[in-house]
C-alpha cells in the first residue's frame, strides 16, 4: 500500500508536480502549435516573395559548360543548389540540381526580370526593348502604358465575343434545331452580322499581335514575346524591401482573385475560396435546423427509455464513423439514388446525361450536413440540458405551453451551446477532403456555382475546394519548390478561412450569450 508521501512527496509537492507536468505538456502542445503555423507561413510567403535572378556558370554532369538565368536556392538533402532556370532551349523555366563543385560562378543580374504570363508560365530574362505597331522600337520606361493599351484592346475582343458573337451564335444554333432554311432572311441577316463581327475581332487580334516584348537569355539569344500573354514584369534583382513587398501584396491579390494555372501549381485559388466558403454556408443552413430539432426532440419530448438511450448512444458514435464512409454513402445515396430519381421527374428531356444524378455542391453539403450532424445534436443536447428548470417551471405557470416555452424561453437561452454546435461543425466541414472528391469537388471547375446565368446558384455543378487543392497540389509538388509554396499557401489560407468562419460564429453566440443569459 503507497503511503500518503508517495515516491518520497508530500500531498502538497504531489500538488505542484502534477500542475508542473501538466503546464509542461500544455507549453510543449502550445509550441508545436505554433511552429507548424510557422512553418506553414515561412513556406508559404516564399510563393509571394520575389527572388533575385543570378547569371550562373558551371559545368553539367557530362562535363560540358552552361550559361542561365536562375533563381537559386539551397538543395534541401544538402551539399549543393537548385537552379530555376530559363534558356533558350526551355525559356518557359526548367529546374537543374547541382554539386557545389559544379558551379563556378553566380553573378547577380539588375537588369534581368521575372515576366509572368496569364497562363501561369514565367520567363527569366533581359527585356531589350518593346515593339509597337506603327513605330520604331520602344523603351522599358513605357511597358505599363502598352500593358494598359493590350488589355483595353483584349476587353474590346471579350466584348465583341460575348455580347455580339455569342447571341448570334446561339441564334444560329436555334435555326439549326428548328429547321431553319440557308437561305432564309432572318438566318442570312445573323450570318452577314455574324461575319462583320468576325472580322472586327480578327482586325483586333491582328493589331494585339503586333505588340511583342523582346528579351535575351544568358546565351545572347533573342526570345519574342507577345504583349498580350504577360501578366507582369519585374525587375527582381534590383528591388528594394518596401518594394520587394508590394510586389508580395500584389501577388497576394492575384492569388486570391485568379484561377489556378499549370495542373493547379501556379496562379491563383479564387475558385476553391469561392466553393469551400458556399459549401460550407449551404452546410451550415443545411445541418442546423435538423441538427437543433433532433436535439429537442430528445431533450424535450422523447421519454426516458432504452429506446432513447440507444439512439444517444448511436448519435454520440457516429461522430467516430471515418468521413470516407459519408462520402461513399452520399455518392450511393443522394447522387445516384435521390439524384437519379429528381432526374427522371423533373429533368427526363436531358435523359441520358444527367442534371442532379451527378456530383455537385449541393450532395457535396447534404453529406457534409450528415457527417457533421451528430457534433451539433450533442452540443445542442447539452445547451438544452443548461436551461433551468425553474425557468421552464415558471413559463408553464404564466400558462405558456409546452411548445412555447421551448420557443421563447429555452431556444433563447441554449442559444450558446447550439452556436458551439455550429462552430465545431463548420471547423470540421472546412477541412475535409475525401468524402468531397466522392460527391463533387474537383480538381478543376470551369465555372462557378453562382453566376449571372438563371437560376444564378447552381446546386448540380461541381466545384474546387482548397482541401483538394491542396490534396492535388501534394502530388505535383516534390520537385517543385515554387508549387510546394503555393500548396502552402492555399493550407494557410485554408486556416484563414476556417478562423474567420469561427470568429465570426464566436461573436455570435457572445452576442447570444450577453443577450439571453447575462442581460
Amino acid at each position: 500500500m503507497l503511503s500518503r508521501q508517495s515516491f518520497g512527496l508530500n500531498a502538497v509537492q504531489r500538488q505542484s508536480f502534477v500542475i508542473s507536468l501538466t503546464a509542461f505538456f500544455t507549453s510543449l502542445l502550445l509550441i508545436a502549435l505554433v511552429s507548424v503555423l510557422i512553418l506553414i507561413g515561412m513556406r508559404g510567403m516564399a510563393y509571394f516573395w520575389p527572388e533575385p535572378i543570378y547569371m550562373v556558370t558551371g559545368k553539367q554532369s557530362d562535363g560540358s559548360a552552361f550559361t542561365v538565368f536562375a533563381n537559386v536556392f539551397e538543395d534541401p538533402s544538402g551539399g549543393g543548389v537548385r537552379l530555376k532556370y530559363s534558356d533558350s532551349q526551355t525559356p518557359y523555366g526548367s529546374q537543374k540540381q547541382l554539386a557545389e563543385e559544379q558551379v563556378e560562378s553566380l553573378d547577380l543580374i539588375p537588369e534581368s526580370a521575372e515576366i509572368k504570363f496569364q497562363d501561369g508560365r514565367r520567363v527569366l530574362a533581359i527585356p531589350e526593348y518593346i515593339v509597337v505597331p506603327s513605330k520604331p522600337a520602344q523603351g522599358l520606361e513605357i511597358i505599363n502604358a502598352v500593358m494598359d493599351e493590350v488589355a483595353l484592346i483584349t476587353a474590346q475582343i471579350e466584348e465583341l465575343n460575348t455580347q455580339k458573337l455569342a447571341p448570334i451564335h446561339e441564334a444560329l444554333s436555334q435555326f439549326d434545331k428548328r429547321g431553319v432554311d440557308e437561305e432564309a432572311p432572318a438566318r442570312e441577316k445573323l450570318v452577314a452580322s455574324f461575319t462583320e463581327y468576325q472580322k472586327r475581332v480578327e482586325a483586333l487580334e491582328a493589331t494585339r499581335a503586333e505588340y511583342e516584348l523582346w528579351v535575351t537569355f544568358a546565351d545572347k539569344s533573342a526570345f519574342v514575346i507577345p504583349m498580350s500573354d504577360i501578366q507582369s514584369v519585374d525587375f527582381v534583382s534590383r528591388l528594394s524591401t518596401f518594394e520587394k513587398w508590394k510586389v508580395v501584396l500584389s501577388e497576394i491579390g492575384v492569388f486570391l482573385s485568379d484561377s489556378p494555372k499549370q495542373a493547379n501549381t501556379s496562379g491563383g485559388v479564387f475558385p476553391a475560396l469561392f466553393g469551400t466558403v458556399l459549401m460550407v454556408f449551404l452546410m451550415t443552413i443545411i445541418v442546423t435546423p435538423f441538427g437543433v430539432l433532433a436535439a429537442i426532440y430528445l431533450s424535450e419530448y422523447a421519454p426516458h427509455s432504452a429506446l432513447t438511450t440507444t439512439i444517444r448512444v448511436s448519435v454520440s458514435n457516429m461522430a467516430g464513423v471515418p468521413s470516407i464512409v459519408y462520402g461513399v454513402f452520399g455518392l450511393g445515396f443522394f447522387v445516384y439514388t435521390l439524384g437519379g430519381s429528381i432526374d427522371e421527374l423533373l429533368f427526363s428531356d436531358a435523359l441520358p446525361s444527367p442534371t442532379m444524378g451527378s456530383p455537385g455542391i449541393f450532395w457535396a453539403a447534404l453529406t457534409m450536413a450528415i457527417l457533421t450532424l451528430p457534433v451539433v445534436i450533442v452540443a445542442t443536447e447539452e445547451g438544452l440540458r443548461r436551461v433551468p428548470e425553474g425557468l421552464k417551471t415558471g413559463s408553464y405557470a404564466l400558462g405558456a405551453t409546452k411548445f412555447e416555452t421551448i420557443v421563447r424561453t429555452v431556444l433563447p437561452i441554449a442559444s450558446p451551446g447550439i452556436m458551439t454546435g455550429v462552430i465545431l461543425a463548420i471547423a470540421r466541414a472546412a477541412g475535409e477532403v475525401a468524402p468531397l472528391m466522392l460527391v463533387g469537388a474537383v480538381k478543376f471547375a470551369p465555372a462557378l456555382p453562382i453566376d449571372g446565368e438563371f437560376p444564378y446558384l447552381h446546386l448540380d455543378r461541381q466545384f474546387m475546394h482548397l482541401g483538394v487543392l491542396i490534396y492535388d497540389g501534394a502530388f505535383h509538388s516534390q520537385t517543385d519548390g515554387k508549387s510546394a509554396s503555393m500548396m502552402f499557401a492555399a493550407c494557410l489560407l485554408l486556416l484563414i478561412v476556417v478562423f474567420i468562419l469561427n470568429i465570426l460564429a464566436v461573436l455570435l453566440r457572445a452576442r447570444l450569450r450577453k443577450r439571453y443569459i447575462t442581460g
